[in-house]
């Protein structure tokens, strides 16, 4: 997967571009990364319970993160085998 949309989500989260991150979603081959996006902003329109909205913003932090850990050790995995 394409590292770049990870850092795209965090990037768009962090600078309240929801019209971009709605943008993302449609575009990203990752569809976990689809979905977690698609739940923050459903939230964000349309929870009036606050703890709701944190909930599902950091579930996708969360997996932004793991999926750049992931990439991470894919990529030095294809660079220097067997070194994990």
């Amino acid at each position: 997967m394409k590292k770049a949309d990870y850092d795209r989500a965090l990037y768009y989260t962090h600078r309240s571009q929801w019209d971009n991150l709605l943008i993302l979603m449609v575009r990203t081959k990752d569809q976990f990364l689809a979905k977690k996006i698609e739940h923050f902003l459903h939230a964000y329109n349309f929870e009036k319970d606050y703890s709701v909205i944190e909930k599902q913003l950091y579930s996708l932090l969360r997996y932004i993160d793991h999926a750049n850990e992931s990439s991470e050790d894919e990529f030095i995995e294809t660079m220097v085998p067997g070194l994990t």
